[in-house]
């Protein structure tokens, strides 16, 4: 399906944690199949076979396939877990640079940085606490161009700066933040009035 084909060809680049033998899907399908599964509203790896095993047909149709079956949810979950998290959100940064690219005006949009606590991501077994990522999302084209992990002994204040960094936005543009943002260094001494 020619719509898909630059996602797929930037899906192409994520380094598959799998052995060279025996690789009966390709990795970037199953990681498309995955996003479209998703996208639906599977939230499993069950779900994301069941998406597959029910439009097996036609995703091989568009896709020129010859998947006999899905693979099963142990592969899928192998497969996810398996990658490299800094190297997929390169992949979709790219991607969204791409689009971004593609659907921006020149003059209009702001980028805007928010953080969220990841719902269901506290760990009780590993005692770790929730996973809180800093994401910033382009108004005019209604992209999220990146995410930014938060370090647990950290905040906000210096991933956006990391963030921005990152993205390359320009001193002249619009950027949105918290009132988080707005904090003023307290180690600086007020300044004093000149003396007449």
């Amino acid at each position: 399906m020619a719509t898909f084909t630059p996602l797929l060809d930037i899906l192409a680049d994520v380094p598959d944690p799998r052995r060279a033998e025996g690789k009966l899907y390709k990795l970037p399908h199953v990681l498309l199949f995955s996003i479209l599964a998703i996208v639906s509203g599977s939230d499993s790896y069950r779900g994301i076979v069941t998406f597959i095993d029910t439009h097996r047909r036609t995703l091989n149709r568009s896709f020129g396939l010859k998947w006999r079956r899905a693979p099963s949810h142990t592969s899928i979950r192998y497969i996810l877990q398996g990658l490299d998290p800094i190297g997929v959100e390169a992949v979709f940064r790219r991607h969204a640079a791409l689009l971004h690219a593609a659907n921006t005006r020149p003059g209009a949009g702001s980028i805007a940085l928010d953080g969220k606590t990841l719902r269901g991501s506290f760990d009780k077994f590993h005692d770790r606490t929730a996973a809180h990522v800093l994401s910033a999302f382009a108004t005019d084209t209604k992209l999220v161009l990146a995410h930014l992990d938060i370090d647990a002994k950290s905040n906000e204040i210096p991933a956006a700066q990391t963030l921005l960094a990152e993205l390359g936005i320009a001193e002249d543009a619009i950027v949105t933040l918290d009132a988080l943002h707005c904090q003023k260094n307290s180690s600086r001494s007020p300044r004093t009035p000149k003396s007449a």
